[in-house]
This record gives structure tokens, sequence and C-alpha cells, in this order.
């Protein structure tokens, strides 16, 4: 395989590493940078490829402005019995990017012409700065600058990245004059994002049976209360023949995770619409606001090509693996559902899942439901009880600071499905109050 104008290979690791990458966060579709290949093909390989990955990082965000964090993604691979390294790099949504050293001149700015990185032309640099998007979460004043981030602390902790004290200033959580973004309001202890989860009896938005609200905390905590919801809801279908028994899902679950973490990452906040998930008789749709972004046409969003709309939320979903690399998510998806499942307008991008069978079946035959429901969130409620507990203790190790949203999405459901209950059930309202499980929620728990 030759160079092209998205691949680019170098024998070793070497100077000129950052005006490769440069030129591809300029192009428009972005590239993959080899290092371990030369330039006919042939495998090197590295003696370090380890140590080499932590320096090609440290490069990329030292020598290049605006930050290149989040655009890019740096692979291990064996080829042919050897170490390489894979750079995937997505085209920018601030261009020009340029050599911090150089600033934007002709010797700071490179674009890929064909097979080579070639320095930009001054009008370039100008016109490429003039219609640079302004209108970024990562460039918007957060209306809150009081905000707190201890879920996000704990969850790089738990991914053992402990955050440091300047990790509003790494993870680019702050405007260029020190204030916090929009991004950090997104990710923060409390906000007001709330991301909707429906539930309709048929195959209009009518029969309204079950609605779910995720959210008022950080969108990664957000992010998996979805996941374990749709987790929930992707029941398994058993089929038996007289030669095998057969077992699927309503939804294949790799697409559709991708498609759920694809739908936060990628939506546009500015708008301050969150992504929306709605489940249907014969489908699942989900919504999320903003289009293709800007350059990027529809064949080249079916193909993988990245122009992430959030670099901030890309970088932080990356470092806690809910995102596995750049580019990634939708040709997982078109491995099992095809490009009519995508639905695009000018202002939203609708992805729509078929189940597998129906979600709720006609059939006269079929048992009323009447097991209690277990939700993600009241499921995490009751495997955290041990013996009695009080309302702080529980608000505590949910790490929940609002205590509305834990009233009415975790307390109020499992008091209400008789999962737990009262120590003081003649004073609800007691100081004294505590929470222990019933039988019935002692075997939620188990099961």
């Amino acid at each position: 395989m030759t160079e092209t104008n998205r691949i680019e290979y170098k024998r070793e690791l070497s100077e000129g590493l950052e005006k490769e990458v440069i030129a591809f966060l300029n192009y428009r579709e972005g590239g993959i940078l080899y290092i371990g290949i030369d330039i006919k093909g042939n495998t090197y390989g590295l003696a370090d490829s380890d140590g080499d990955q932590l320096k090609i990082k440290d490069k990329l965000k030292n020598n290049i402005r605006p930050s290149a964090m989040g655009l890019f993604d740096i692979v291990s691979e064996v080829r042919d019995g050897m170490d390489i390294l894979k750079v995937i790099v997505a085209s920018g949504p601030e261009k020009p990017y340029h050599l911090k050293k150089y600033g934007m001149s002709e010797k700071g700015c490179f674009i890929r012409l064909g097979s080579a990185a070639e320095p930009m032309s001054q009008k370039m640099i100008d016109e490429l700065f003039a219609s640079r998007t302004r209108n970024s979460i990562g460039i918007i004043k957060a209306h809150r600058q009081d905000l707190g981030f201890e879920q996000l602390q704990i969850y790089y902790q738990e991914r053992q990245k402990p955050l440091n004290k300047q990790f509003r200033k790494n993870l680019e959580l702050t405007t260029t004059n020190g204030d916090l973004n929009y991004a950090a309001y997104l990710l923060a202890d409390e906000n007001n994002i709330s991301v909707k989860v429906a539930k309709y009896k048929g195959k209009t938005r009518v029969d309204l049976v079950e609605s779910n609200e995720y959210g008022y905390c950080s969108l990664v905590k957000a992010s998996k209360s979805v996941l374990d919801k749709m987790n929930l809801e992707n029941r398994t279908i058993t089929q038996i023949t007289a030669k095998e028994r057969k077992e699927h899902r309503l939804w294949n679950a790799i697409a559709l995770r991708e498609a759920v973490i694809n739908a936060f990452v990628h939506n546009d906040y500015t708008r301050e619409i969150a992504p929306k998930f709605e489940i249907f008789r014969d489908r699942l749709e989900i919504t999320s606001a903003g289009s293709l972004p800007e350059g990027l046409s529809k064949s080249e969003f079916f193909e993988g090509y990245s122009i992430p709309r959030n670099k901030e939320l890309m970088r932080v979903y990356k470092d806690l693996d809910l995102v596995e690399q750049l580019g990634s998510g939708i040709p997982r998806i078109m491995e099992y559902y095809d490009k009519s499942c995508f639905n695009f307008s000018d202002n939203f991008l609708r992805m729509v899942l078929p189940s597998a069978v129906a979600v709720y079946s006609d059939s006269p035959q079929v048992t009323p439901q009447v097991t209690p429901q277990v939700t993600p969130q009241v499921q995490e409620l009751i495997n955290l009880i041990n013996g009695e507990v009080s309302r702080t203790e529980l608000q505590a190790s949910l790490r929940l600071l609002d205590r509305k949203n834990f009233r009415i999405n975790y307390l109020i459901p499992a008091l209400d499905e008789g999962f737990i209950e009262l120590t003081i059930p003649d004073k609800p309202r007691s100081s004294k109050q505590k929470y222990r499980l019933t039988q019935e929620g002692k075997k939620a728990r188990q099961e």
C-alpha cells in the first residue's frame, strides 16, 4: 500500500511529525500517519513503541495550535511481527492549525496536497481563519462558574488516570480568559441538561407508556445511565428449532452502544438541546441536535471520516474508554445497519434502528406485565443498601448532589415499586428516617 492523500508513512519517529499532523488537521478528510513503515510500505517496526507513543502525544499537545487534543488517536499495531504506531487524525473544526513556534504563517501552516504536506499560502490562511467556527462549547463561557467536578474526578480515578489540580486547563475546560467554558458546564456535577428516554406502546408518539429523565449531572454519568437503560430494554429473544436454540437481541448491542455514545459526543449543545432516545413498538429512534459538521459530506460520514463537533467531550470520552478510536463509531454501526437508518435534516441527525421483533406484542395470550420496574437508577440504589441507611448516606454513595434528582429518579420509584421501605413509616419526614430493602428488593438485587 502506497502513500495517498490520507495516508503517510514514516520509518521512525523524527522531526517533522507535527507538520504532517497539521496538514491532516487542515485537510477536510483528516488522515492516518503510520510510524515504523518506510515510504515504500515496508515494515521496519519500532524498538520502543510505548515510549514513542508518549513522545508523540507530548509533541502534538505542546507544539500545535489551536489545541489538537481530542482530534487525534494513537493506536499500537503489530505488522509483519513488528510493533508500529498508527496516528489517526481528524479534520479539525478550528482551521488553520499551525506550529506554535511560527504561528499562522506560511512557515507554520500546512495542508495535505496529494501525498505530501505543503505550506499554505497566506491567502488560504486568512480565508480559513475568517471562516473559523467561533460558536463552540470550548469558547462559550459557562453561565455558572461555581461548578464542581467530583463525578468526573471519580471516573478518571476508576480508570487509574487521576486528575491533578490543573485538570481544568489540561482538559480545556476554560476559555482563553480563564473562565469555565460550556464544556465544563456539561461535565460538571450539576447542570441543567436533561436527557429524555421515552417508550411508546405503538408506532407513533400517541400512547406514551414510560418516560425517564437522566441528567442534571455530569454528561458522562448521564451517558452511562442511558447506556444502562438501553441495555435493560434490549431484551434477548430466544428461538428454539428442531436443531438448535438461537438467541439474539432486539438491537445489535455493539451498534446500539456506538449510536448512544455518538449521540452524546456529537450533539450540538450550543442550541441547548440534549440528545433524545425514543423506543417504539417496531424501532428505536435516537435524535441529536445538529446535522453534519460543515465540510463533511454524507459519503464521507458513512466512510468514517471524522470532524468532532465537540473535541473537548471527545477527549474526555476517549480518556474514559467510552470511545474506542476516532472515526470508528459509524463504520461499526454500519456493520449491522444500512444507510437508510440515518436521517439528515438541517438541524438534526436521527438514527432509526429497527427492532428484530415487536417490542410489544398484541397477542391476547400474553400475561400482562406485573413485575416491578427496575430502572437503572433503582437498581443502582438497591445495590448500595446494606442494612439501614439514611438519605444523606445514599446520596453520598451515589455521588449525587441534586436532592430533587435523587428523590424523583431514585428514591420515590424504589419506594413505589416496593423495593425499599421506611424504618419509621409513621413519621416519613423524621430526621432519623432511614431506608432498608424489602424482600422484593433483596430478590431484585440478587437477580
